[in-house]
């Protein structure tokens, strides 16, 4: 034994081991409970004075805007998408954030936007509107007042759709996209002002709702739009919530949706919706890694730089309404980061590849052409031919 280990500094040793041990276990047990109370804005919603509205007639309400966002160039994509980004901003002043907080803004636009709203380019222009959106905290407990700022957040997305439908839609196809937080208010926005609009159902590709918990039976015949259940199909619903065995009762128990007066209640039994994203339907057979187009960690990368995909990386099946991922291999596909890191998006997507097929293909489906790719964009300016006199050459 070396000599330094010796007596009472062997006793020493072994007692700072053991208190690490026991900080490691009681973070690891009330980790998000020490997190919940530092991020606490502790002053009750119906009091708080929040953040001014953002101005989504300026480009800077706008966390992603096309050039040209009134007039599509001939060259763009044959759609647009409405992303709805996941939560950034972690709280503590705010229970909901100033629509331009400094690193919330970063976090969007460094990680979320090329991990979640990359995958959607190809297939059409990207409007993300920044909002007032609800804090972690928010949604680390179920207190009245967190539902309530929750609530409060939809109001600026569905102002920002609004104006999008009357100014920069037009008659194109769309696709509707939300993660996480934003998936929950794109779940409203797609049954208060998509479903009940004929013209816009008509238009639409396909909604993705991402690790976002709906219920099944929201979504299916006698209630449309309906859920996926094959690749090739438009004006439907991909939504899922990945998550282990030993997860799967607690994300069901702390769930919520959208009640009948727009209001946030439990889930209460209801089994949730999954569609896999590796085979774009609600299959429970188990997708294999062979069946996953490609997984990539686009963190950082300016937007429009595809990143390089991680082929098979990931298999996956649902099972009693949630989605079963296995663990990847490579090193950028995990968790990194402390509590706070762990508990948004990861800065990664494993099924990048998998969301930019099956949306270039919801697309195709709903104009009535085999492949997206290779279509040829519509012809939206005219242009003067003048004559020019020829001579015959024998």
């Amino acid at each position: 034994m070396p000599p330094w280990l010796s007596g009472r500094r062997l006793w020493i040793a072994l007692g700072a081991v053991a208190l690490a041990a026991i900080f490691a276990l009681a973070w690891k047990v009330y980790g998000v409970d020490v997190l919940r109370a530092s991020l606490d804005p502790r002053v009750p919603f119906q009091t708080y004075d929040p953040p001014t509205a953002p101005p989504y007639a300026e480009a800077r309400a706008w966390a992603l805007l096309p050039a040209a966002p009134d007039k599509p160039r001939y060259d763009d994509p044959l759609a647009d998408v409405f992303f709805i980004h996941p939560t950034t901003y972690d709280g503590g002043d705010h229970w909901n954030a100033p629509f331009r907080d400094g690193r919330a803004t970063r976090l969007t636009r460094e990680v979320m936007l090329p991990n979640y709203a990359g995958p959607f380019a190809k297939a059409g222009r990207v409007f993300a509107p920044h909002y007032r959106q609800a804090s972690l905290y928010a949604q680390l407990t179920l207190r009245e007042d967190a539902r309530e700022a929750r609530a409060f957040a939809y109001e600026d997305i569905r102002d920002a759709f609004r104006l999008w439908k009357a100014k920069y839609g037009g008659q194109r196809p769309f696709i509707l996209v939300g993660v996480e937080q934003g998936g929950l208010l794109a779940a409203r926005l797609l049954a208060e002002e998509i479903a009940p609009d004929p013209g816009l159902m008509k238009r639409l590709a396909a909604a993705y709702l991402i690790e976002t918990v709906v219920p099944a039976d929201a979504y299916g015949p006698t209630r449309p739009p309906p859920a996926c259940t094959q690749r090739r199909q438009a004006g439907c619903v991909l939504a899922w919530k990945s998550g282990s065995a030993i997860e799967r009762g607690r994300i069901r128990e702390r769930s919520l949706t959208w009640g009948s007066n727009g209001t946030l209640v439990n889930l209460a039994g209801r089994a949730p919706l999954c569609v896999n994203p590796l085979t774009g339907s609600t299959t429970t057979a188990p997708a294999p890694a062979e069946a996953n187009l490609g997984a990539a960690n686009a963190t950082g990368l300016d937007w429009g730089e595809r990143p390089p995909l991680v082929a098979r990386a990931v298999e996956a099946r649902c099972e009693e309404g949630m989605l079963k991922v296995s663990r990847p291999k490579a090193a950028s596909l995990r968790p990194k980061g402390g509590w706070a890191d762990k508990l948004r998006m990861p800065p990664y997507n494993l099924f990048y590849g998998d969301l930019e097929a099956d949306a270039g293909a919801r697309v195709a489906t709903l104009l009535g052409i085999p492949d997206i790719a290779n279509a040829a964009p519509p012809i939206t300016q005219s242009i003067n031919v003048r004559s020019v006199p020829t001579r015959r050459i024998d």
